[in-house]
């Protein structure tokens, strides 16, 4: 039996805030097949964010287990984690991040320069990155030169380049307007139906329509999943 590309059990994240502990992820059990298309749903404070971090190898959990490709990450260390984020995972923000002064290009290198890749061969993968994006006339432009549309497929674009297994985005639409919003969001289903995985995380209900599946969390807490197409 394939194993699940992400699973969880009792998965609980706290934090220390002056003398107070804040549980921001409770018990979370769940998982996730290879090539599914996941929306993570909740009001703000309901550990959506907290979640994707912990899925994403960007943190550690306080409790439980979480499992990735089969593999036990929950106490992997800091540069354990930093090699399956650099390697297999990518992730799109809703403010983009990019550096405002470089291009869209050398953006796009950035997760290549950090593992390694030669100065050649990186022209090479962010230019076909970008391409598959449908911004192969926009490699020399600024962010500023950008639309927000175009910025956040940069952004997707940079993602890719690394050829992740799974990509996690968080309010991915939340700074663009409805076209942009739209195309944005189709993208990410192409790239789900070439056989990534893709994990959103957003508060918007027109955005989770694109997933195939919604897990819903409150208070920290698993409160829904269901399956939507």
């Amino acid at each position: 039996m394939t194993e699940p590309m992400i699973r969880t059990q009792g998965l609980s994240k706290r934090y220390l805030v002056g003398t107070q502990t804040i549980e921001a992820l409770s018990e979370l059990t769940f998982s996730i097949e290879t090539g599914e298309f996941v929306a993570i749903m909740g009001p703000s404070g309901s550990g959506k964010s907290t979640c994707l971090h912990l899925l994403g190898c960007l943190q550690s959990p306080s409790d439980g287990q979480y499992w990735f490709d089969g593999q036990d990450v929950s106490t992997l260390g800091s540069d354990q984690l930093a090699e399956i984020r650099n390697a297999r995972v990518g992730f799109v923000f809703q403010a983009f991040h990019l550096l405002p002064r470089a291009t869209a290009l050398r953006n796009v290198e950035l997760p290549l320069m950090y593992a390694g890749v030669g100065t050649r061969e990186r022209c090479v993968l962010a230019t076909a990155a970008l391409e598959s994006v449908g911004l192969g006339e926009r490699l020399e432009h600024l962010p500023a030169q950008l639309s927000g549309g175009q910025m956040q497929r940069v952004a997707i674009a940079r993602a890719l380049v690394n050829s992740p297994q799974l990509i996690l985005t968080d309010e991915p639409t939340g700074a663009l307007d409805s076209q942009a919003s739209t195309e944005v969001m189709e993208l990410l289903t192409q790239l789900n139906e070439k056989g990534i995985t893709v994990v959103v995380v957003t508060h918007d209900e027109q955005t989770a329509e694109y997933a195939r599946r919604v897990v819903r969390l409150h208070d920290g807490k698993l409160i829904a999943d269901q399956a939507t197409q």
